[in-house]
């Protein structure tokens, strides 16, 4: 309040009050309006697509969690309508930062520290472009290497 008594707000010209006083806004900013907030598997969506674009990256997952995503998928009702995407990543999701842990199967041949570094860069990427979000670590673990004469984890379809 001025010492005139009145309730105006003072612009940082008035003589009256402190000069250091910014400008009064006269719209609120976008922020101000409502609250956002974004699920831990929105973000595992963004880092697991991310991670799968990287050359040298064969898979999601250990070989178990491969396995057993792939039966639940065949399975009616077995959780077929969520996709794989998420597999092998995990995702801790605050206000304005997160953490993200994946696991990885590169491909034999690979440097693997290479694919790692691309991961990261990609992941981080994509996730803060899209969310905003500050990423303050991509922990990464390659659980297993894709040899050239593997077959696949996933089981055989035996109904045709």
């Amino acid at each position: 309040m001025s010492e005139s008594g009145d309730r105006r707000p003072q612009s940082a010209g008035d003589q009256t009050g402190d000069s250091r006083r910014t400008p009064v806004s006269k719209r609120p900013e976008a922020g101000a309006r409502g609250r956002t907030t974004i699920a831990d598997g929105v973000v595992e969506k963004i880092a697991g697509l991310a991670a799968r674009d990287v050359v040298g990256v064969h898979a999601m997952g250990s070989g178990l969690s491969r396995t057993f995503g792939a039966v639940r998928d065949r399975v009616p009702g077995g959780g077929g309508g969520r996709s794989n995407v998420t597999r092998g990543v995990k995702a801790e999701v605050g206000e304005v930062q997160t953490a993200l842990d994946l696991e990885i199967v590169v491909d034999y041949g690979v440097s693997i520290s290479d694919v790692a570094r691309a991961v990261r860069e990609n992941v981080v990427d994509a996730v803060e472009r899209m969310t905003s979000l500050e990423v303050v670590e991509v922990n990464i673990a390659v659980s297993d290497v894709k040899l050239p004469d593997e077959e696949e984890d996933e089981p055989e379809q035996r109904i045709q």
